[in-house]
């Protein structure tokens, strides 16, 4: 979590207060001490109890509001002292220096009376305040030290003096640290070393922090580092000091100019047993940990709005932050990542967040290794599935650390609703989901390994407890870079709505099993054919003898008469890598659900394909109806018109124009390869009509682009 860009995390953004609460012995100075904090000078009257006093936060060094209680032994009940011990955050003992019962009660009375109050786990730091100096010459440090020593929840002691005002508002400052820089989650007195929650939040740190995964941080990480934890660069004799105070102390702490884990955790060290735990507290929460060494909701899970009809990708700053991960424990280059550098990349996560199924899931190479494109893949599928997840692992990375941005949430695009999508009939989305719904045993996992390049050899291999029910990867459509989602939807009676929810359906049948496809139509007639979602039909095991489906039309009727592809046939038993061809033409539906079109080869990205994806696209057949309905409405006036002249005449004349006319509308829609003739027509003048020799002139042009067109045709099947 960040309290803002390029600004260390504070504790002030961590608590909202600070509450202190004194207690002691009568007449050791509790409420002189408050008076003399407040008006700066001892008080000639002092009452049995001061009123609560808040010191507002602009005044305190931490930016924190405070409040300051008294406790009065003869004005309070015991049920109001336990009250007030279970709200204070920090509680002060103080003792009279110069009155040794007073220092006696801190350990018969008043430390065991607190400790009954509070949980075992999370006890209340306590600060000793021996009060009183003014009236010895002698300190009460040799009595107060094995105090200090018996009970760790003592975090410092200090001598003070209402009346000289001696020590007053370092007494308190000291309070406050202690709420906002606990030593106790960080150190442990009697063995001298930091707790293991501790060194695991550093280790970690020191990990994110080592952006080159050398196991050191050169000088360029340690300013990096000291920038964002604490707004301003190191010097660069300082780092050189720094790094000398490590190598004095311990051998191994500097390696090859740069600081190892040892030397790091060691600083922090230092930093605790010297006083400094502000330092280390300033680190841990620049990172995202509480008091507890917990990372804290806020920074897992910044806010994110998702609108409904919306979807979460990936974006590009994202992508560049996920490449130098990956870059960065790919040790051996070779775009892949082992199991030993996948392991050392989760070390920075408090589990391993992905299972044996991811790689099914995603691209892996011969070995079974995670490739950096099923690296990506598999991150842009938990983006789109779970983004609240995807959030959460990019915090254990530090993503908002690294690039300086406020929290992940920064790395995430959430869509516009599919609806203005539909209506502007484009989309700017770049991940779109295939629901894979079929029969068991149809080829729908067939289908999913296929969009990984898995022939069925390869399927055989993967045990049954490892299989996955999902799959993506990249695929191209119109030179555009689009991830395709698949999903494996099992076979039920009813689809779900989440079930139903997608961008795209492949409705897969096996062409060796005769009730397969029945299985398939009854699905698309519930859920479907009345739905704007495009649907694909895939004749699965086409490799196998097909048989007549116990349908009542074909496949290919079926098809035919609800406005869909042909089934398209595929088979994932190979020697090479299964075709992509329905992929592209499944991606390339999800993209353009408004265009239905009918494509009649199986690439989708020949130019023959594309020409005849436009030339029978519903807008150029509206368009060629509309011209062809204006020539012959015009044609048919003027025969009307010209009807009685031309019958006596030459009856001759009338069968000639209306042979003239029927090669019009035969000739101005002839397919070329420069395009409909109709957009010729649009330059017919009236002029032209009224001359039979236009119709002779069309009628030749008509020919012409015919057997242009159909010797291109020719030309580029014989290419494919």
């Amino acid at each position: 979590m960040r309290a803002g860009r390029g600004r260390p995390l504070r504790a002030a953004d961590m608590k909202k207060d600070v509450r202190i609460l004194l207690v002691g012995e009568p007449r050791v100075g509790k409420t002189s001490l408050i008076m003399s904090l407040v008006s700066e000078e001892f008080p000639e009257e002092v009452p049995p109890r001061a009123e609560e006093i808040t010191i507002p936060a602009d005044v305190t060094p931490e930016r924190v509001p405070t409040h300051i209680v008294d406790y009065s032994e003869a004005e309070q009940s015991d049920e109001q002292l336990h009250q007030e011990i279970s709200q204070a955050n920090v509680i002060c003992i103080v003792y009279a220096v110069n009155n040794k019962h007073s220092i006696d009660k801190v350990t018969s009375r008043w430390i065991p009376l607190i400790n009954e109050r509070t949980d075992k786990d999370s006890r209340l730091p306590l600060i000793l305040v021996g009060n009183k100096s003014d009236l010895v010459e002698y300190s009460s440090m040799e009595t107060i030290l094995p105090i200090m020593n018996q009970y760790t929840e003592i975090e410092t002691c200090v001598e003070c003096s209402a009346k000289n005002l001696k020590n007053i508002s370092e007494l308190f400052y000291y309070a406050q640290k202690a709420v906002l820089h606990p030593t106790g989650p960080l150190y442990c007195p009697e063995e001298k070393e930091m707790k293991p929650a501790c060194i695991k939040a550093l280790t970690r740190i020191f990990k994110i922090s080592d952006q080159d995964n050398d196991g050191t941080l050169n000088d360029a990480e340690l300013n990096f580092f000291q920038r964002i934890c604490f707004n301003t660069p190191l010097a660069p004799q300082a780092l050189e000091d720094v790094k000398n105070v490590v190598r004095k102390h311990i051998s191994d702490g500097v390696a090859d100019s740069g600081l190892t884990l040892k030397g790091f955790l060691f600083l922090h060290t230092l930093f605790i047993q010297r006083g400094r735990h502000e330092t280390t507290w300033t680190v841990l929460r620049r990172f995202g940990y509480d008091d507890d060494l917990d990372l804290t909701p806020e920074y897992l899970f910044p806010l994110l709005k998702i609108p409904p009809d919306c979807t979460t990708e990936l974006n590009h700053h994202a992508y560049l932050f996920l490449q130098s991960t990956f870059d960065k424990h790919d040790l051996d280059r070779d775009c892949a990542l082992s199991p030993d550098e996948l392991k050392d990349l989760f070390k920075v996560f408090p589990y391993i967040p992905w299972g044996p199924d991811v790689n099914n899931t995603v691209c892996t190479n011969e070995k079974g290794w995670i490739t950096y494109q099923g690296f990506l893949s598999q991150w842009t599928l938990t983006t789109y599935l779970d983004v609240q997840r995807c959030l959460e692992y990019l915090g254990y990375l530090g993503y908002s650390i690294l690039t300086e941005q406020e929290s992940q949430a920064s790395a995430i695009t959430v869509t516009r609703d599919k609806k203005i999508d539909l209506q502007k009939k484009q989309t700017q989305r770049n991940v779109f989901r295939c629901n894979v719904i079929g029969m068991k045993n149809c080829g729908k996992s067939g289908v999913l390994q296929s969009l990984l390049g898995r022939n069925l050899t390869r399927q055989r291999k993967i045990r049954d407890d490892h299989k996955s029910y999902y799959a993506i990867n990249t695929v191209y459509v119109y030179g555009q870079e689009k991830y395709l989602l698949l999903h494996d939807i099992s076979e039920s009676e009813f689809l779900t709505e989440a079930e139903i929810l997608c961008d795209v359906v492949c409705l897969v049948y096996d062409v060796s099993n005769p009730k397969s496809f029945e299985y398939c139509a009854r699905i698309f007639k519930q859920h479907f054919m009345d739905s704007r979602i495009p649907c694909l039909i895939v004749a699965a095991k086409s490799d196998l003898h097909e048989v007549k489906q116990e349908y009542s039309i074909s496949p290919t009727d079926f098809c035919r008469k609800h406005k869909m592809p042909p089934p398209q046939a595929f088979t994932c038993n190979t020697a090479d890598a299964p075709s992509k061809d329905i992929f592209v033409k499944l991606t390339t539906m999800a993209m353009y659900p408004h265009a239905r079109l009918r494509c009649m080869c199986t690439c989708n990205r020949c130019t023959f394909c594309i020409c005849q994806n436009f030339l029978n696209s519903d807008l150029l057949q509206s368009v060629k109806n509309k011209i062809f309905t204006a020539v012959l409405n015009r044609l048919r006036a003027r025969v009307a018109e010209w009807g009685a002249m031309l019958l006596a005449d030459d009856e001759g004349s009338i069968i000639h124009q209306v042979h003239a006319i029927g090669s019009v509308e035969d000739s101005i829609f002839v397919e070329s390869s420069h395009g409909p003739l109709f957009l010729e027509a649009r330059h017919v003048t009236q002029a032209d009509l009224k001359s039979s020799t236009f119709w002779l002139r069309a009628s030749f042009g008509a020919t012409v682009f015919a057997v242009l067109g159909f010797a291109m045709y020719k030309a580029l099947l014989k290419q494919r």
